[in-house]
């Protein structure tokens, strides 16, 4: 019997400037942790659920600046927490991470139509020019994450406008 599990982790910033922080859901460890590595070390403040159902559960606690969830977890799918966020009124942007594009669900529940796509397989690069690319459109002035080595990768990358919900 797996765990849930709902992590906050360290809290690596001694800037006075406050950072974004991000809510990662995913149950599959390899990928999740190297994410979240990514993002820590662009300066981003990070919680990680390995499920829907505590990634459910972990929103009211904290204000995340943005939700990067896995298309299919267990007790919740990411499609199934992100229409309750939008039911809560919980708006935050949101980054679907998946192998298979479910568009048929996507046109079914409008609400879900300014969610961005991140399709699997996928290189750290790509994430975090996603992960700045969306939070850069919704952020307030002088709040942002750091520079990381992951960003050489981002001049190849070629990002569509969004809509946030």
């Amino acid at each position: 019997m797996t765990a849930t599990a709902y992590f906050r982790l360290d809290d690596r910033n001694t800037e006075s400037t406050p950072r974004q922080r991000i809510l990662v859901v995913g149950d599959e460890t390899d990928l999740r942790q190297r994410s979240v590595e990514v993002l820590l070390e662009a300066g981003y403040q990070v919680d990680v659920a390995d499920d829907g159902a505590t990634a459910w559960t972990a929103l009211p606690i904290s204000h995340y600046d943005l939700l990067i969830t896995d298309q299919f977890l267990s007790k919740l799918s990411g499609v199934e927490l992100l229409k309750k966020i939008h039911v809560a009124r919980m708006p935050m942007p949101a980054i679907m991470i998946t192998k298979i594009l479910p568009t048929w669900e996507f046109t079914l529940h409008p609400c879900l139509q300014s969610v961005m796509m991140l399709q699997n397989p996928y290189t750290m690069g790509k994430l975090l020019g996603l992960v700045k690319s969306v939070l850069a459109r919704t952020a307030p002035v002088g709040v942002g994450g750091a520079s990381s080595k992951w960003e050489r990768e981002l001049e190849t990358v070629d990002f569509p406008e969004i809509a946030v919900f």
